[in-house]
């Protein structure tokens, strides 16, 4: 793992392309690698930005004259003063194949409009909060779980993190460890939150796909908590599409009801998702 925070724009790339726009042009400020597949980078925000946590936004590199946009659930809180994202590195994508060579200073552009349905308002209160993701999936969860409001809706938080490898948990790891130290909300998460982490491909202490562990009951057992519930429980998926199905089925089959902003239900799927 590596990082790079200085924030200095003394080795910034100079841009090939005009800004496009009707577009937010901003600064990398912070780069962190994980493993060859993973990375995370924060970037200024725009004074004009106003998003529920929980969203996504479209980004692109200034790198052509039609330059490349994707989907990505912005990690940090609504309330953060920058925009944090976690990405997986494709090397012959159209975007990530170069967004994963950023340095602090690059710009990094972004659509004006934020969206999303992994958003509270989208659920209707309830006891628990149960947070279902698989690699990249995790940030929108990483917004949720960094947000008062998050906490003002629900009493306990449980995030699911299922990955390939031991080190993709990583990130996850290091939110959910950091959340009782955070000068705004770690009261509030003092016995609140739970982490459940997977591997798919590498030996780990809990092995197989989130829906397996579930549906053997070992999921609950290794809780130590009361199976899914629609009278107490919400559910908040996102990941890899395979996991959105197969995990959307299962609310169902359990009397869940997918929700909208329009009309708050007991589960949420974001769809527009990238990794």
């Amino acid at each position: 793992m590596n990082t790079t925070s200085a924030f200095n724009t003394a080795g910034a790339r100079p841009l090939q392309f005009p800004i496009p726009a009707n577009v937010y042009a901003e600064t990398v400020v912070s780069v962190k690698h994980y493993t060859d597949r993973l990375f995370s980078f924060r970037i200024t925000r725009p004074q004009s930005l106003r998003f529920r946590s929980g969203e996504f936004v479209m980004i692109g590199l200034p790198n052509a004259e039609k330059p490349v946009f994707r989907a990505y659930s912005v990690a940090s809180p609504a309330w953060d003063e920058e925009l944090e994202f976690f990405s997986i590195k494709v090397p012959d994508g159209p975007l990530t194949s170069e967004l994963q060579k950023i340095q602090v200073g690059d710009t990094v552009i972004m659509r004006q409009k934020s969206t999303g349905t992994l958003v509270v308002d989208a659920l209707t209160p309830a006891k628990r909060l149960f947070m279902i993701s698989t690699g990249t999936g995790i940030a929108p969860f990483a917004s949720l779980l960094r947000d008062p409001d998050t906490y003002e809706k629900f009493d306990q938080l449980i995030l699911t993190h299922t990955c390939r490898d031991n080190a993709e948990l990583t990130y996850g790891q290091e939110l959910v460890a950091a959340l009782e130290s955070d000068p705004l909300i770690g009261e509030l998460t003092t016995g609140r939150v739970t982490l459940y982490n997977s591997t798919t491909r590498e030996e780990s202490a809990r092995m197989g796909r989130i829906t397996a562990l579930i549906g053997s009951g070992k999921f609950y057992a290794d809780l130590g908590i009361d199976k899914l519930n629609p009278e107490t429980d919400r559910i908040m998926i996102c990941g890899s599409m395979h996991m959105l199905k197969d995990v959307k089925e299962l609310a169902e089959s359990l009397g869940f009801q997918e929700g909208s902003l329009s009309h708050p239900a007991t589960f949420v799927v974001e769809r527009a998702f990238v990794g």
